[in-house]
């Protein structure tokens, strides 16, 4: 699954966050390492919501 990330210079590296999912940030001394750690952060986030949510009656519809 991809997941569109925004990157921001900052003077300590980079922040990173996906704006498709509010409230997931992370940062990076470099590039890279702001992508592979928004990568972590992602899944860690998406595990949580599958957590949180598994009670629920869940139905899924489609966006054209």
């Amino acid at each position: 699954m991809r997941y569109k990330v925004n990157l921001i210079k900052t003077e300590e590296g980079y922040a990173i966050r996906c704006p498709g999912l509010p409230g997931c940030w992370s940062q990076g001394q470099t590039e890279q390492e702001a992508l592979d750690n928004i990568q972590e952060a992602i899944r860690d986030y998406l595990i949580v919501v599958e957590e949180l949510t598994q009670e629920l009656e869940t139905r899924y519809v489609e966006v054209a």
